[in-house]
């Protein structure tokens, strides 16, 4: 009878990680729509989801997304183990929502079914807007959160067709200020990064001309790689989106430096490099490229080209692949 008590203790001990997970505020919303308060969950993908949002995940079949009530079915240690691995929606975001295109419009918590079908669908079946270094190739993508949590660990290269990856640019945009005035009186900003075939947007901030993101995105840097392109957008419901500034970020004195220096975890804080402001660039400051906690990092302040007012500010941390 011991035994069983044992066992008993061992399975609460286990749904209560899970009941902590969900009770993160990032998981208190519905990782594809942003209903409040979901009790549903797909245990291979990782993700909490409303009620609307899990029949849509039980339609594309247990292969793709295994559908379980986090209040009313009985979970393996294996499904806990694997949403706690992932890390709940935040993580599991940045993978498969790692490039929607520009503009692209989430569902809401009251959209059609049909748009939240075809969101989902293109989330998780078909995988279109996953960062392209994660792809599964395999019609079973329930691996991704996975394989994202090893962070590249174990594989020297990473190709999509003929396209070679060598490091992975983490990048949080922090703020802006004094941007330009494309409403009535203020704006609606937002953020898109671009590199390559790559592209990634910040969240929208309503009436805001000094807004603050911290947010990070993630890009896939290829061998060949050129400069990368930094927008801020004026949010639109009606009409195409306005330009609110541009500007360029040579992403050159960072991967340069840290391939000179060698493995960032050997190093003490240093800084290993710097990328000078200059009339041809839009730096508003010389830009050090540092190691902090044995990870490269460089923060650069961004002077808005074609437009008539307007900074942003934002943290890079670059992570080479092995080669």
């Amino acid at each position: 009878m011991s035994g069983g008590h044992g066992d008993a203790r061992m399975a609460s001990g286990k749904m209560a990680k899970l009941k902590e997970l969900l009770d993160r505020s990032e998981n208190r919303i519905c990782a594809d729509c942003s209903a409040p308060d979901p009790k549903w969950a797909s245990a291979n993908i990782g993700v909490f989801i409303c009620v609307k949002c899990s029949g849509v995940h039980r339609s594309l079949g247990t292969h793709i997304s295994k559908v379980l009530s986090v209040t009313l079915d009985k979970w393996t240690d294996d499904e806990i183990d694997s949403m706690v691995e992932v890390g709940g929606n935040s993580q599991a975001n940045a993978i498969y929502e790692a490039f929607l295109p520009e503009g692209y419009r989430k569902p809401h918590p009251d959209s059609a079914q049909e748009d939240r079908q075809n969101f989902i669908k293109s989330k998780y079946e078909l995988q279109e807007f996953l960062e392209p270094s994660l792809r599964i190739v395999s019609n079973h993508p329930s691996n991704a959160g996975k394989q994202a949590s090893n962070s590249h660990s174990g594989s020297s290269k990473s190709e999509i067709g003929m396209v070679e990856f060598i490091g992975i640019l983490n990048v949080k945009v922090i703020g802006g200020t004094k941007l330009a005035i494309r409403d009535v009186s203020s704006s609606d900003p937002y953020v898109v990064l671009t590199l390559g075939q790559q592209k990634a947007q910040t969240s929208v901030i309503k009436g805001n001309l000094n807004p603050v993101w911290n947010e990070e995105l993630k890009l896939s840097v290829p061998r060949k790689y050129g400069p990368l392109k930094l927008q801020v957008l004026d949010h639109d419901m009606v009409s195409k989106d306005d330009l609110m500034g541009e500007a360029e970020i040579d992403l050159q004195p960072m991967i340069n430096a840290a391939a000179s220096f060698g493995d960032p975890e050997l190093l003490g804080d240093i800084q290993i490099g710097r990328w000078l402001k200059s009339g041809d660039n839009a730096l508003t400051a010389d830009s050090a490229v540092m190691v902090t906690g044995g990870k490269v990092k460089q923060e650069v302040s961004l002077k808005l080209q074609h437009t008539e007012s307007g900074e942003v500010t934002v943290e890079m941390e670059w992570m080479a692949l092995n080669i």
